[in-house]
């Protein structure tokens, strides 16, 4: 398919996300935004908008945005200004980088209000990594009510209309759709979001085909695999599963390296799959280390010296081709969870493979110029070229 035909074809669904997010009252009313939203995808399916119509509403909606942009643009120095932050900065570039900074660090108290003023202040990164921080886990202040609403904002007001290939914003807006869809997956209690894997899968689908995000692709393979939202379709969940592991994507790597071990869905091949966990382990970011180690342990400790041993050549092979080499958006790891020892039930020792420091940051990574330096623009501001 061509450039020119992709492009047509996207917008129009891109534009469905929009039209489904874009609910006055859905941060505060969570039932509200299922039920609208649900009522947008039986819209679209019942009405079968023409490709004309479809253009025509586009256009009229790109106009309004345009407008509203324009609008907030105007008001956005003066709303800087004005604005009380609990901690004062020089300006939104600094409150932005000495948050992203101290986040990536582990300072949460530091990153905390500068992140929330470089929100206020209409900075896009400053939002986004506002909304990482209260949706970590390891955050001392997590928050997961505001995650979903910041994470909400930024595909309400970009998924519809950035440029996926051109904007440098479009890796971190799939990589906020796909955590918003995991809050639709599971559910959010607190605000009486209920767990909708359908709905999720949809706007997994949308990150994964349209945003080309890795972990979309990944959650979506998981869904395929149990049917859960989706049709069951194993082929294609495999199909989701090789591609990224040969993307260098350890979370996809460790778990088609357990479906090897254990024989499921694919022929049992234990040293293929010793092979493929040990090249995942290294491949992995910090704040995924636990759950694949354990993955490791597991395959490592029921196999035999020998087997182990004559792996080697076959890891040094994975190694070469499915080493991580890139990163979709720039890395939010930040300080050492600590790595607990490990040991066979007979009191093995197991050693942890350590991260390959051969790696590089970026395939589908942002320009180096345009983290965080080059992004400062207000929120729907066009970076400078």
């Amino acid at each position: 398919m061509d450039g020119e035909t992709f492009d047509t074809l996207k917008r129009p669904h891109l534009q469905v996300i929009g039209d489904m997010l874009r609910m006055p009252h859905a941060l505060h009313d969570a039932a509200k935004a299922r039920s609208h939203a649900l009522s947008g995808a039986r819209w679209v399916e019942r009405m079968g908008v023409t490709a004309t119509r479809t253009c025509e509403f586009i256009r009229v909606a790109a106009a309004s945005a345009v407008l509203a942009v324009g609008l907030m643009l105007a008001s956005a120095p003066q709303a800087w200004a004005a604005r009380n932050c609990e901690v004062k900065f020089v300006s939104l570039e600094a409150a932005v980088e000495q948050g992203i900074g101290a986040y990536k660090s582990g300072f949460y108290s530091i990153a905390l209000p500068a992140l929330t003023c470089a929100s206020q202040g209409g900075s896009f990164l400053g939002q986004y990594h506002l909304a990482r921080l209260f949706a970590d886990s390891a955050s001392t202040y997590t928050d997961h009510r505001q995650a979903y609403e910041l994470y909400r904002g930024i595909v309400e007001e970009h998924a519809a209309t950035i440029d996926v290939d051109d904007d440098g914003r479009a890796p971190y807006v799939g990589q906020a759709l796909t955590a918003y869809a995991g809050y639709w997956l599971h559910g959010l209690p607190e605000i009486g979001l209920q767990a909708n894997p359908a709905q999720a899968a949809f706007f997994l689908q949308q990150a994964a085909t349209f945003f080309r995000n890795h972990d979309a692709q990944f959650e979506l393979a998981k869904l395929y695999l149990k049917g859960d939202g989706v049709r069951e379709d194993h082929k294609r969940a495999l199909n989701w599963l090789s591609v990224l592991t040969q993307e260098g994507h350890a979370s996809a790597q460790a778990f088609l390296a357990d479906l090897l071990w254990r024989g499921k869905i694919v022929p049992k091949d234990e040293q293929r799959a010793l092979a493929l966990i040990t090249v995942a382990v290294e491949n992995t970011p910090p704040h995924e280390r636990i759950w694949i180690e354990t993955i490791y342990q597991s395959i490592f400790c029921g196999t035999t010296v020998d087997l182990r041993r004559q792996t080697g050549p076959l890891v040094d092979s994975f190694r070469e081709q499915y080493a991580s080499r890139r990163e979709q958006v720039p890395s939010d790891e930040h300080g050492s969870l600590g790595v607990p020892s490990r040991t066979c039930v007979g009191g093995e020792p197991v050693k942890i493979p350590q991260r390959d420091s051969r790696m590089a940051p970026g395939s589908n990574a942002p320009n180096a110029s345009l983290t965080p330096s080059g992004m400062m623009g207000v929120r729907g501001q066009p970076r400078s070229k």
